[in-house]
């Protein structure tokens, strides 16, 4: 939970469009990206990271490329009408189709595609393995 947020009450939203930020590996040579849209809370994330840093362990280099900065609130079950919105229940981070999510450095390719396979396995989202274009 974060100290203080910018606005109080936070919309659901759409998610529509591609992802024009975030969509291309720059800090890796590999990138974990997102062909469709959705929430990913912050439990999965970390079990993401979790799962890829068993795998890279000491060769290679993980890097996170996205953050749950929207509170997804829920009212507890059995409670009536009105009383206002509920608690934040859980903290998700926004991803458009295209955003990349994880990268990996300093592995080889065959590497980073069994460790993407784990952690496509957690996502709730469809993903690809893209490389690093040259500029």
């Amino acid at each position: 939970m974060p100290k203080r947020v910018k606005h109080r009450k936070s919309q659901r939203g759409r998610i529509k469009g591609n992802a024009t930020r975030g969509n291309r590996v720059i800090y890796g040579e590999y990138g974990l990206q997102a062909v469709e849209g959705g929430w990913i809370s912050a439990q999965t994330i970390e079990a993401g990271r979790i799962a890829a840093q068993q795998y890279v362990r000491g060769e290679g280099r993980l890097y996170i490329r996205i953050f749950p900065s929207k509170s997804v609130t829920s009212i507890p079950l059995e409670t009536r009408m009105g009383k206002g919105k509920g608690e934040p229940d859980f903290w998700a981070a926004v991803v458009k189709p295209g955003t990349v999510l994880y990268e990996v450095a300093g592995i080889s390719e065959a590497a980073a595609k069994i460790c993407f396979a784990r952690l496509a396995h957690k996502m709730p989202v469809r993903v690809r393995l893209v490389r690093r274009e040259a500029i």
